[in-house]
């Protein structure tokens, strides 16, 4: 028995951006590695890039993340 099931067929209103094609798809057309998704709707997928560019610089300044004590630095 698989444990994870492929869908050949994509579920109307399932928006993707295809990092491998450079666009925006309706349902899952290309592998889960090739995209980002889903998003709500045709506009938020359009938007895939600029989202995961706001969140990478929100990443980049998290303090939790630069957190100097959790990487053993500054401690004698």
């Amino acid at each position: 028995m698989a444990l994870f099931k492929k869908r050949t067929v994509g579920k109307p209103g399932e928006w993707y951006y295809c990092l491998e094609h450079k666009k925006v798809e309706e349902g899952p057309d290309c592998p889960g590695k090739d995209r980002f998704g889903p998003y709500g709707s045709r506009v938020e997928a359009e938007h895939a890039m600029e989202t995961a560019r706001e969140r990478n610089v929100q990443w980049e300044n998290d303090p939790k993340w630069h957190d100097a004590g959790a990487r053993g630095e500054g401690e004698d």
